[in-house]
């Protein structure tokens, strides 16, 4: 039986603040560090003018803002998440941002305020996709872009064997090394392996209003970069 919406939010929100502390070890351990290569991809395909005003939603300690604010020193960065732990120690390494606690399927800003929204293995945590995306629309200005990077539902195939032996082989041992919540790690790769095709979700960008919608899937076809224009 599916969980209400709001009780999902709660177990979601209280997990993430248990793994904040070893969550950016974490997933340089288990995309063998190519996530940071990927970040600078989504900031790239955001393509804003230098000084735009960037929206990273569900930033845990702020990784992407950080990749932006490197590509981009004169931009404005607003990072987002509705774990105050993670806010904590990400303002804790970078207080360039403003760091702000809010749920992504409620921003608190007037339409039309950011010229790029982005957001990293946020998607697949959400109960209400396309609501977030919606929401995401309402508060870029016209012509803005949103690029989504998550995880993505293996394809069967050639290397099908390999991504099983990662989900369920070499992240619960890398979370029992490295994590003192190692079972927590056991949602990341359900949620992996339950989400959404890629195909999917830009067909659920496409409904939510955006144009110029695609994607590229990543690391055996797990993992995607979705890319859209308000």
């Amino acid at each position: 039986m599916d969980l209400p919406i709001a009780k999902q939010a709660r177990n979601i929100q209280g997990l993430f603040t248990r793994i904040a502390s070893h969550y950016d070890l974490m997933n340089r351990l288990m995309t063998f560090g190519q996530d940071q290569r990927w970040r600078r991809e989504v900031i790239r395909r955001a393509a804003p003018a230098p000084a735009a005003h960037f929206l990273d939603l569900g930033t845990g300690t702020g990784d992407l803002a950080r990749a932006a604010l490197r590509q981009f020193p004169a931009a404005r960065l607003t990072a987002v998440d509705f774990t105050v732990e993670m806010l904590r120690l990400g303002k804790r390494r970078d207080a360039r941002p403003a760091w702000i606690s809010a749920d992504a399927a409620c921003l608190p800003f007037p339409p039309q305020t950011f010229d790029a929204a982005v957001s990293g293995f946020l998607v697949r945590n959400v109960p209400d996709v396309p609501g977030v995306l919606r929401e995401q629309r309402r508060v870029l200005k016209p012509g803005g872009r949103i690029v989504i990077l998550d995880t993505t539902r293996p394809r069967p195939g050639i290397f099908a064997p390999l991504v099983w032996l990662h989900l369920h082989l070499v992240i619960p041992l890398l979370a029992r090394m490295f994590a003192r919540h190692g079972r927590d790690y056991q949602y990341l790769r359900d949620s992996t392996e339950n989400f959404l095709p890629a195909e999917a979700l830009a067909i659920h960008m496409q409904a939510a209003g955006f144009r110029e919608v695609g994607f590229r899937r990543l690391m055996f076809g797990t993992v995607a970069i979705h890319w859209g224009v308000k």
